[in-house]
């Protein structure tokens, strides 16, 4: 069987897509990289915001007609696959796989049976399962709890995914070992909630440690940085930021959502803080982090949101002066209690605020970018960029950088890095060498130079 996973959504489907890879190989699956090379296609989908599910039903759509053209197996996973919405939708295009977020490893048996399956129960051997580790990769992902606790009007994770479960420590640094061992140089600790992690339902696991204290046990491990996503402001802690600027493989980078800059509509949202108790954290983060990175998230136009509530949020983002934001117009989710007791604002007045807060967002990322103009920034690069004769990467802060491929560095690896440049959106600069000075550039390919040198393009 030839196999291919399209994935949408969380850095969470990226490991739960690399889990069901693995799988598949080791039922003797050839993972191809296009559709119309496979006869197994899967799409890992997501149903937090109605864009992503609008996509997955236009593929779906695409795959049913080659379904009548060609031997195919379709299937689906993820979120949307454990929704009544997604499972319609299955029925509508004869999808013959269908596994829910809590049963990714029915995979085999699924591909066994020969006739539709559907696979939707949360199994408790999903948390315990160690995937292998990524090959030939410097980054990696590393989940260490599944599922959520709280219930936010708005989101429809723990429909999905199920109440909180944390893995156990010791599952986790011995994934962590198997990363390190295949050359893992950067890792980022995954989560609906990660510093939840070790108190599911309320109640403190016997023998976990507190996120705060797994950070520092990661940090001690041997591997070069450290990052974490995505973090509840009602269960960040103190200690959480001192574990950070206490280890120096732990990024200077905090994801911390906010959503709204209004108590009113942190309210209706169940958010469970209000601002005052937002910014003490971020008033903690930057006494223990002083250079700290901040990002955030934020819902524009929920139901009920006026515009002196969204000037508030305007002047939250002023007051903590975020690098950079992941902003969205509210996008009613059937499931979930907004959708059912909440009345939708008009689309217009939504994108006209989410405009407003882009403008906002541009100029405070431009006057953080500039600020690291002429700074030295640790650079892990992944490989070429897409301007021919660059490498492309990011920072401890995971500030997005270019830099020109230079004599003496390998296309994937982390070096220091000194910005020249700067955008709203990266940055970038030249490698420096040993002795702090930039590095030779590579000469890049033209066609006359070619000519001239008999010099091959670069890979």
């Amino acid at each position: 069987m030839k196999a291919h996973v399209i994935t949408y959504g969380c850095q969470m489907n990226e490991y739960d897509t690399h889990l069901v890879e693995s799988q598949l190989v080791s039922f003797g699956a050839d993972m191809v990289d296009s559709v119309d090379e496979a006869d197994f296609v899967l799409i890992n989908t997501c149903a937090v915001r109605g864009k992503p599910v609008e996509k997955v039903r236009t593929v779906l759509g695409q795959l049913r007609k080659q379904k009548a053209q060609r031997p195919l197996v379709v299937g689906m996973m993820g979120c949307l696959a454990q929704l009544e919405e997604g499972q319609q939708m299955a029925r509508k295009f004869e999808v013959d796989v269908l596994l829910g977020p809590g049963s990714l490893l029915d995979i085999g048996h699924a591909l066994e049976a020969n006739e539709r399956f559907w696979g939707l129960q949360f199994k408790n051997e999903l948390h315990e399962h160690i995937p292998p580790a990524p090959q030939g990769r410097l980054q990696a992902h590393l989940t260490i709890m599944r599922g959520c606790d709280h219930h936010c009007t708005y989101c429809i994770v723990p429909t999905t995914r199920g109440p909180q479960v944390s893995r156990s420590p010791d599952d986790i640094l011995r994934e962590l070992d198997m990363q390190l061992a295949a050359g893992v140089q950067e890792v980022t600790l995954l989560g609906q909630n990660v510093n939840a992690y070790g108190v599911d339902g309320g109640a403190k696991l016997a023998g976990y440690p507190s996120f705060a204290e797994l950070l520092r046990m990661v940090g001690r491990s041997g591997v070069k940085r450290v990052k974490f996503t995505t973090s509840h402001p009602m269960n960040f802690t103190e200690d959480v930021a001192a574990a950070i600027g206490e280890t120096p493989a732990i990024c200077e980078f905090v994801h911390l959502p906010v959503q709204s800059g209004s108590d009113r509509v942190l309210r209706r949202m169940a958010r469970e803080y209000n601002r005052e108790k937002y910014l003490t954290h971020i008033a903690q983060i930057k006494r223990h982090i002083p250079d700290v990175v901040l990002f955030t998230d934020i819902i524009v136009g929920f139901p009920g949101e006026t515009e002196q509530d969204f000037q508030e949020t305007l002047s939250l983002y002023d007051e903590v002066g975020y690098d950079s934001a992941y902003m969205f117009i509210y996008s009613p989710r059937p499931g979930t209690p907004s959708y059912k007791h909440f009345q939708d604002l008009p689309r217009e007045l939504k994108t006209e605020r989410l405009q407003r807060l882009v403008a906002k967002q541009k100029d405070w990322s431009m006057r953080k970018n500039a600020g690291k103009v002429g700074t030295v920034q640790e650079v892990l690069f992944r490989g070429d960029a897409y301007t021919e004769g660059f490498l492309e990467g990011h920072t401890r802060g995971s500030h997005a950088i270019v830099a020109p491929k230079a004599v003496g560095a390998d296309s994937a690896g982390i070096y220091q890095v000194r910005v020249e440049h700067a955008t709203p959106h990266n940055l970038s600069g030249r490698i420096l060498g040993p002795d702090g000075e930039p590095l030779p550039e590579l000469p890049r390919f033209t066609p006359e130079a070619a000519a001239v040198t008999g010099a091959l393009p670069m890979a």
